[in-house]
């Protein structure tokens, strides 16, 4: 049972942001207040896809790049937008107004200005006037005087904006996020007034090569990563990382076990945790903390035990090779760690290379997130088994101390191949 409550301790961490905020948003805590409005904020996005108009292409047209709409011909009516409440008279207005033409798309708004694409209103800008903005969203961060009018787009009106008109949305929705409007917010389902939307200028499509050379510097960058993680860890704590290994080496099933066990009790922990703390007063007091360590301590583990699964790889295989009488010039936890961190990128580099294959490389990516999820999951078991490196139950070091060199491990019956199968009969000469 001691084992049992030290391993639910240490197994939950990842899904403790919210819940506690939650919690603690009801006994009045600031940091509640924030999840609160995060929450809310996730909401009115949900809120926003549901109500958007089901013959809108916002989500699937890309919008024209941003742009000012320049005046229309002395000899052509301005639009006026100083009255909004009649939503078809402006359409057809501005159905008009918006023809096609061979130099483009032209229009004049009276005591206004048009803008083509997204607009955006700064907090510190005032903008006067009205505004009618052609297929774009317009986020209202500043102050608009005067009405605004989209044609094919949204309004957002974010915290601290202010309309001080009417709002008109043909064929877009009106979203407040906590601004102000000062008129009336109408919303109008109508068909494109545009008639077809303006053509876009789309970004090519990567080709095979820039695909390849992308995903591999991603592959690279992440490797490097664990490569510069793996050292410090060596430099800092090579005894636990040992430890950690050779659990992995020698109790793979009950570390992958107990790893897949650690995955499954992550949200019934978490729920523990965060009722046992909020119970007391002063778990609450020390519940922003228990957050943070039970997060990095998760971190830690998965980290570090994958780290430990490449320096058993890297060890395994160095060993094998001094048995065969191969020359390594210093077989350390550098070299281990390099070479295991080499052996698990290579799944990752064969799919960056031919993952742009229809099938192939469906099947190399799903083969690597296997073989990584396996190997992840066998190295945080042995954390948690070892306790993070501290306890050598089942790391195997019940071994008499002869019988853990290179040639004994791998040239004998009792601990390594048989003998049918030995590596030879010369005499390895590590390195000499």
């Amino acid at each position: 049972m001691r084992a049992l409550s030290r391993l639910l301790r240490a197994v939950a961490l990842l899904s403790i942001l919210a819940p506690p905020a939650a919690f603690a948003a009801t006994l009045g805590d600031p940091a509640g207040s924030r999840a609160v409005q995060l929450v809310h904020g996730f909401w009115s996005l949900v809120a926003d896809v549901a109500t958007r108009p089901a013959g809108g292409d916002d989500l699937q047209t890309p919008h024209p790049p941003p742009q000012a709409i320049p005046p229309g011909a002395k000899d052509e009516p301005a639009v006026a937008l100083d009255d909004v409440s009649q939503p078809t008279a402006i359409e057809s207005r501005l159905r008009q107004a918006l023809r096609r033409r061979d130099d483009g798309i032209r229009v004049t708004v009276t005591n206004g200005t048009a803008r083509m694409g997204d607009f955006s209103i700064g907090s510190n800008e005032t903008v006067p006037g009205h505004l009618l903005v052609v297929q774009g969203t317009a986020d209202i961060y500043g102050k608009l005087l005067g009405n605004l009018v989209t044609v094919d787009g949204d309004v957002v009106i974010h915290p601290g904006g202010v309309v001080s008109g009417d709002i008109l949305t043909l064929g877009g929705v009106v979203r407040d996020d906590g601004g102000e409007i000062g008129g009336e917010a109408r919303m109008f389902r109508t068909s494109s007034v545009l008639g077809t939307p303006l053509p876009v200028q789309a970004s090519p499509a990567p080709s095979a090569i820039e695909t390849v050379f992308r995903r591999m510097a991603g592959v690279v960058g992440v490797f490097l990563t664990l490569g510069a993680l793996g050292f410090g860890l060596v430099m800092f704590g090579r005894p636990n990382l040992e430890v950690v290994s050779d659990t992995v080496s020698h109790s793979f099933g009950r570390a992958f076990a107990t790893g897949l066990l650690g995955q499954l009790l992550l949200l019934p922990t978490f729920g523990m945790l965060v009722v046992g703390l909020i119970l007391s007063v002063v778990g609450i007091v020390l519940l922003p903390f228990a957050v943070v360590v039970y997060a990095l301590l998760v971190i830690v583990g998965a980290v570090g035990g994958y780290l430990a699964v490449a320096h058993a790889m890297g060890e395994t295989y160095t060993r094998r090779r001094l048995a065969l009488g191969a020359m390594i010039g210093s077989p350390n936890s550098y070299r281990y760690l390099l070479v295991g961190l080499g052996a698990l990128a290579a799944f990752w580099a064969a799919w960056s290379v031919f993952g742009w294959v229809p099938v192939a490389g469906d099947l190399i990516r799903g083969a690597a997130i296997l073989v990584t999820w396996l190997l992840a999951t066998a190295g945080f078991g042995a954390a948690l088994l070892s306790r993070a490196g501290i306890r050598e139950n089942f790391a195997g070091r019940l071994l008499p101390p002869e019988a853990l060199t290179d040639e004994y491990l791998w040239a004998t019956p009792q601990y390594g191949v048989t003998a049918a199968k030995r590596p030879g009969s010369r005499t390895p000469t590590r390195g000499l």
